[in-house]
């Protein structure tokens, strides 16, 4: 009951209440029991918890959410803009040498890694400014995932503890660190000390970073010598269904079924697997994303997110722009969202409870209300399908 009335502190910034500072301190001292049975020393703990309040700006940040989802265009247009463009190619002549060493080692192109690097921090301009223990401290206390941030927590005391990050560290209010932004967890776990000068230094030593991102996309699955993914043309009779990352066919098979390059050749002899994505419905461009574009996925878990990584490193490595034409829609908000969910909720296709978030529950339930209205069965969340709903 205490934690839930500190959450409701939080988000109206008072923190004179004693008891809500008393049960903050309680939960320091849990957690240093658990930090100390990790070995992890009394005095990075003294030095980590002295004078420790949690920070009601994180709260907020992580209670907000944006007003208006960005669709594919807006979201591409965004990120793969004419500054990321411009910097990244001059960033790949800069530490050409290191990339080409981590290429080697690593097996990922320095194209992959300087897109990441970008979408991430735009290249080390942004990569926050918030005390990481602070913060971490902050949401573990908070019950919302109370969990999940207390692994984190505990894996950035123990980086602490073995110098390998310093204790003043600053990072996102939501732990992640460095110019390729990440969590203690993956720190521990994928972080590369490339110049062996004890430290893996995410901030500003440039080999440590490159090799970190080199070392992490690897290690999920990421191989050498295969491309992301590639923009295509399917038919008009096109089996919009298919469209999804549950449906995987070779590159063969998705020729035969008229799926075809984006100049409309055909696609190469293959039997490499891929998945046809719509992130825009059946009017919007189309992908065949391969296995490399899984392991994109395992870096950040969002469609859009990884089709702007595999466009933005195209176009770092020289590609064009995407030659399918931009649809002007207007954006969704959360209500917009969640009126769609409910819609459909009480049309008896279930999204589950409405959270106006577009998952993979409200995309199969917008699939079945589109298969049952003889409409094209795209999954697409967006404009249109708000437009049908409001007109029931």
């Amino acid at each position: 009951m205490l934690r839930f009335i500190f959450c409701l502190l939080l988000t109206t910034s008072a923190y004179a209440d004693d008891t809500t500072a008393r049960s903050f301190e309680s939960f320091l001292a849990d957690i240093r029991v658990q930090a100390s049975n990790q070995g992890i020393s009394a005095i990075t703990l003294d030095q980590a918890f002295g004078g420790l309040t949690p920070n009601p700006k994180v709260i907020k940040f992580d209670r907000s959410q944006a007003e208006f989802s960005q669709n594919f265009w807006r979201y591409l247009g965004s990120r793969v803009s004419p500054y990321r463009l411009k910097n990244g190619k001059k960033l790949l002549q800069t530490h050409q040498a290191t990339f080409q060493h981590n290429y080697q080692k690593y097996g990922v192109p320095p194209h992959i890694i300087v897109a990441f690097w970008g979408l991430e921090t735009n290249y080390g301009n942004n990569t926050g400014n918030l005390n990481l223990v602070r913060s971490l401290a902050t949401l573990s206390f908070d019950e919302r995932r109370s969990e999940f941030f207390s692994k984190q927590l505990l894996a950035l005391l123990k980086l602490i503890d073995d110098n390998k990050i310093p204790l003043d560290a600053q990072g996102s209010w939501a732990g992640a660190m460095g110019n390729v932004q990440f969590m203690p967890t993956n720190v521990a776990a994928y972080g590369v000390d490339a110049d062996a000068d004890g430290k893996i230094g995410l901030w500003d030593n440039k080999a440590d970073i490159f090799a970190s991102a080199a070392n992490f996309l690897q290690k999920i699955g990421w191989h050498r010598g295969e491309r992301w993914g590639r923009e295509v043309t399917i038919p008009k009779t096109f089996d919009y269904q298919l469209a999804n990352l549950n449906t995987t066919k070779t590159v063969n098979e998705w020729q035969a079924l008229g799926v075809r390059t984006a100049t409309n050749e055909d696609l190469p002899d293959s039997t490499m697997t891929a998945s046809l994505l719509l992130p825009m419905g059946y009017n919007g461009p189309a992908f065949l994303a391969y296995r490399n574009f899984r392991a994109i996925l395992r870096w950040n878990h969002s469609i859009l997110y990884a089709l702007s990584v595999g466009h933005l490193s195209d176009r770092l490595a020289g590609a064009g722009e995407l030659l399918a034409k931009p649809i002007t829609e207007p954006s969704l908000s959360r209500d917009d969202v969640k009126f769609i969910q409910t819609s459909l909720n009480r049309l008896g296709f279930d999204t589950g409870e409405p959270d106006g978030i577009s998952g993979p529950k409200t995309r199969g339930a917008a699939r079945n209300y589109q298969r049952a209205n003889n409409k094209p069965i795209d999954g697409y969340v967006g404009y249109q399908l708000l437009q049908q709903l409001q007109a029931l």
